[in-house]
C-alpha cells in the first residue's frame, strides 16, 4: 500500500540556519514544525539554546519548545514515542511535517526507535559516581572510547550524566551502548521520511557560531545562568552554554576564558554534530541558502519525478 505521508527532518550543526531553512519549508507546505533539538524542550532555558524568537514562533506553529522543566528526565526514547504518537494527528491536517534541529539521538529516537536499554546494577552506578569524583570526567571518557568508540563518537563528552549512563550498561551487560541504540522499530511507522543536512564552510560556520555567541552574552546569557546556578547539577545544564559559565562563577577562571570556552566549545559542538550527520548516508545535503533546490527535491521525492 502506497504511504503517502511524509515526515521531512531539516538536520545540521549548530548555528548554520536550520531554523530560518526549517520554516520557509514548512510555510510552503502549510505545515508544522517539530523541534528536535535535546536543549530547546525547556522553559527555564532560553537564551543559551537559540530557540526560535518570537516572531519565528508567530510564522509557523511549533512543538517541543518548552514543553518541559530542566527537572524532567526527558531522553531521546520518550521523546521519539511523543512525536511519534503526534504525528497521526499533525498528518490528518497535512501530508507533510518538517522536524528540525541538530541532536542526532534524538532524530533517531524517532526515525529509528531504540532497543530495549537494560536496567543497570546499582551498585555499577555508585561506582562510576565515586570514579568520577576521585579520577575526573576524562577518565571515564577514554574508558567509553575504549569499549564503545560509535557510541564515544556522537555523545557530548562533557557531559558527565550520559558518559556514566553508557557506561554503567557497558560494565552490567558487557556490550558496547551502542548495540541499543541500533532501532528497535516497535513504532509503526506509517510514513515516509526525507532527511535534508545543511553544511557549510566550516571557518564560515565557525565564525557564525562566534558571532552568536557574542549576541547571546549580549541579549544576557551570564546572567541567565546564574539564575540556573542553583541547578547546574541537572542533566538539562549538563550543555554547551551553561557549564562553561558555571565555574567563572566560583573562580576558577576569569570571565574571558568564559567567553572563549563557550566559543571553542560551541565549534567543537558543531564538528561533532558533522560527524554524526555523516555518517548517516540517507542524508542530503544542501546549502542553507539553496531554499529553491531543497524545496525541489522534496517534490520530486513525493512525487516520484523532479518538478
Amino acid at each position: 500500500m502506497k504511504i503517502d505521508k511524509w515526515l521531512v527532518v531539516i538536520a545540521g550543526p549548530t548555528a548554520v540556519g536550520k531554523t530560518r531553512l526549517a520554516i520557509d519549508v514548512a510555510k510552503h507546505f502549510r505545515t508544522e514544525i517539530i523541534s528536535c533539538d535535546g536543549r530547546q524542550f525547556y522553559r527555564e532555558t532560553e537564551i543559551g539554546t537559540a530557540k526560535p524568537d518570537k516572531e519565528e514562533l508567530a510564522e509557523v506553529k511549533h512543538h517541543f519548545i518548552n514543553t518541559h522543566s530542566i527537572h524532567d528526565d526527558y531522553a531521546a526514547g520518550a521523546f521519539g514515542n511523543d512525536v511519534n504518537q503526534l504525528l497521526p494527528e499533525l498528518f490528518k491536517g497535512n501530508n507533510v511535517v518538517v522536524m528540525t534541529g541538530g541532536s542526532g539521538l534524538y532524530i533517531q529516537g524517532v526515525c529509528e526507535g531504540f532497543d530495549d536499554i537494560p536496567e543497570s546494577d546499582e551498585g555499577v552506578r555508585e561506582q562510576l559516581k565515586k570514579d568520577l569524583n576521585k579520577k575526573g570526567l576524562k577518565t571515564l571518557v577514554q574508558e567509553l572510547e575504549l569499549k564503545d568508540s560509535e557510541y564515544f563518537q556522537q555523545v557530548d563528552l562533557h557531559n558527565p550524566q550520559r558518559i556514566i549512563r553508557a557506561l554503567e550498561v557497558i560494565r552490567t551487560t558487557g556490550k558496547p551502548f551502542s548495540k541499543y541504540l541500533t532501532g528497535g522499530d516497535n513504532i509503526q511507522r506509517d510514513y515516509n521520511i526525507i532527511k535534508i543536512a545543511l553544511r557549510m564552510d566550516m571557518e564560515k560556520l565557525y565564525d557564525r557560531i562566534n558571532q552568536r555567541m557574542d549576541i547571546m552574552i549580549e541579549q544576557g546569557l551570564f546572567d541567565e545562568a546564574k539564575k540556573l546556578e542553583p541547578y547546574k547539577h541537572l542533566n538539562a545544564l549538563q550543555t554547551v552554554g551553561y557549564r562553561e559559565i558555571f565555574p567563572y562563577f566560583v573562580g576558577e577562571y576569569d570571565y574571558e576564558e568564559a567567553v572563549r570556552l563557550l566559543k571553542r566549545n560551541s565549534r567543537r559542538y558543531a564538528k561533532r554534530q558533522m560527524t554524526w550527520l555523516r555518517r548517516d548516508q540517507e542524508f542530503n545535503w544542501f546549502e542553507p541558502t539553496q531554499y529553491d533546490e531543497v524545496i525541489c527535491f522534496i517534490k520530486s521525492k513525493i512525487t516520484g519525478s523532479h518538478v
